[in-house]
């Protein structure tokens, strides 16, 4: 359990530090616009930058989504199911899409900034555009965080499949749909202590 604790609190920390990119972007965005519409003098940097932030918000969020279970889920039949039933599924869906996946990430994009890194590729939308391999080496750092929060994850559906129940994990994001699984669960407590009694 401590092992998947540390991989959550890696994976938070790093969705948090990240999150400071919609501040950057919100200020270039705004300033832009205040230049092209106010001054009449907009920039020549602010597309490559506001694109770049954004994209990076994006995927390094990845690994603090998986941790607090934020990701959109097509659960609509098997969260009804029984937790060891739904850790099959979901150990079952790791091994075979999850991880194949994102050692495909991991590896490509790390072949995508190489080659970017060694032209000192620069972005060609704008005149004098900002070097973009750093924009690349987003690619398989998001890859690779991912893969470390897959091996928490993972070990969860072990967990869940040995003991019946699903570990906790760290409270910080509650999926939309709290009350279906609140009821959910509150029902299947309700059995097993009626279970009990003679």
């Amino acid at each position: 359990m401590r092992f998947i604790f540390i991989i959550d609190h890696l994976s938070t920390w790093v969705g948090k530090v990240f999150a400071w990119a919609i501040l950057i972007l919100t200020f270039v965005v705004s300033y832009e616009v205040f230049m092209r519409y106010a001054l009449r003098s907009p920039t020549s940097w602010a597309y490559d930058t506001s694109y770049m932030l954004y994209g990076t918000l994006f995927m390094m969020s990845g690994a603090y989504a998986l941790a607090h279970n934020a990701h959109v889920r097509a659960d609509v039949v098997s969260r009804y199911f029984s937790a060891r039933v739904q850790a099959g599924f979901e150990l079952a869906l790791y091994l075979l899409f999850f991880y194949p996946g994102i050692l495909a990430l991991v590896w490509s994009g790390w072949d995508f900034f190489a080659i970017s890194f060694r032209q000192n590729e620069h972005s060609s939308f704008t005149p004098g555009g900002p070097p973009i391999w750093p924009y690349k080496f987003v690619i398989p750092a998001c890859g690779a965080f991912l893969a470390i929060q897959g091996m928490a994850e993972v070990t969860r559906c072990i967990l869940c499949l040995k003991h019946g129940k699903w570990p906790r994990r760290l409270e910080d994001v509650e999926e939309i749909e709290i009350p279906v699984n609140k009821e959910a669960e509150i029902k299947a407590a309700q059995q097993e202590s009626g279970d009990k009694q003679p």
